[in-house]
């Protein structure tokens, strides 16, 4: 195997695929990226046995071959060339080592055998669709803060992603996530070819790598899935993964029906006034309290160590005509929900200790859920 490539193109690829590489594993292939040169196409692989990347890139062929080399050692050398260099690289084959070259730059990499790099085949994928890459990157964006982090239930390490039949009629695209503490809740017109999808859940990490790639996409995103892989192909990137084998709970339950008491306040003013009063705590999960009366919010924080803070808003930045209400939630879950919104929030409470639906005032596509906590 020999080529040569631009070191700009060979990095953007490398910073892809080697994202998917485990940095602490067992296996020592895994910690390799697989390279396959053919007729002036490069193709880059990497996977962790949950998710398996290929990119292709244009590529001076000078051999067709194949090697595998260090992904994270690869994509460092690599990054630290000169913008302009070109890089060429050659495995001989066997256990010759693989030869990097550029300008004056010489290296060489120790190799696995090919034949030790893991296949992982996405199988049939009986349903397709495709998204914009905007309206993707909004919904990963809008649910990923609420997935559970905790993995003895690990249904909830993910996003889950179904077709269901909208109140006000069709079928939409509604994701979701929680952690039990909060919830958050997206919908979307449901694209051609979506109807009969399968209840999905997308892991974490899957949802992580492809939100990176989709700060690059512009086209659209083409999704296909079965009961137990999903792919996701744009460009000349295609990232498939296995699903979560889970059972999502009825997340329906826990939305409530009946709220009645409406605060309007402005985002920002909201957020930075969470941010201010929050800051006497170093502890994460110290609540702020809200304190609402007519057209007035009060915010408080208090620290055993280290004091106490209070802020007001009124005036025409909060709208609040119901019973007076306290009720505390933790700082940073009201930043995660406010950091998602793009005007003005709306509140809905039944009393200071019951679940709070949380919205944008100017988007109805999407509604989180928020547990109080005792203050």
């Amino acid at each position: 195997m020999k080529f040569k490539a631009e070191r700009a193109v060979l990095l953007k690829a490398l910073a892809h695929v080697q994202s998917v590489v485990e940095k602490r594993n067992t296996i020592p292939i895994l910690a390799n990226l697989m390279m396959v040169v053919k007729d002036g196409t490069l193709s880059l692989t990497a996977t962790d046995m949950e998710i398996a990347i290929v990119e292709q890139v244009a590529a001076t062929t000078l051999q067709d071959g194949a090697a595998t080399a260090p992904a994270a050692t690869l994509y460092e050398i690599v990054r630290k060339l000169p913008d302009s260099a070109e890089v060429e690289l050659e495995h001989t084959g066997g256990d010759a080592p693989l030869s990097l070259r550029a300008g004056r730059y010489t290296t060489s990499l120790m190799v696995l055998p090919v034949d030790d790099f893991p296949s992982m085949t996405a199988g049939t994928l009986p349903h397709a669709f495709k998204l914009p890459a905007q309206l993707l990157r909004g919904m990963i964006d809008r649910t990923r803060f609420a997935i559970s982090t905790e993995e003895t239930r690990y249904y909830l390490n993910g996003i889950y992603v179904h077709a269901v039949a909208s109140p006000e009629g069709p079928k939409v695209l509604r994701a979701v996530a929680t952690d039990g503490h909060r919830l958050a809740r997206v919908e979307e017109a449901l694209p051609e070819g979506a109807d009969d999808i399968p209840g999905v859940i997308i892991p974490r990490k899957t949802v992580l790598e492809a939100r990176k790639l989709l700060d690059e996409a512009q086209e659209d995103v083409e999704v296909a899935l079965s009961d137990t892989r999903i792919q996701f192909s744009f460009g000349t990137v295609r990232l498939t993964s296995k699903l979560i084998d889970g059972t999502f709970p009825e997340y329906d339950r826990v939305i409530p029906r009946n709220n009645d008491k409406i605060l309007r306040v402005d985002k920002k003013d909201f957020a930075e006034a969470v941010a201010r009063v929050s800051a006497i705590s170093t502890e994460r999960s110290r609540p702020v309290k809200l304190a609402l009366d007519l057209d007035r919010l009060t915010l408080s924080a208090a620290s055993p160590d280290q004091g106490s803070a209070t802020e007001e808003l009124d005036g025409g930045r909060v709208a609040y005509s119901s019973t007076p209400l306290e009720i505390g939630f933790q700082a940073r879950y009201l930043n995660d929900i406010t950091d998602q919104i793009g005007g003005e929030v709306e509140f809905l409470f039944s009393d200071g200790s019951a679940p709070t639906i949380v919205r944008d005032a100017g988007d109805v596509t999407a509604l989180y859920v928020l547990m109080p906590m005792r203050v």
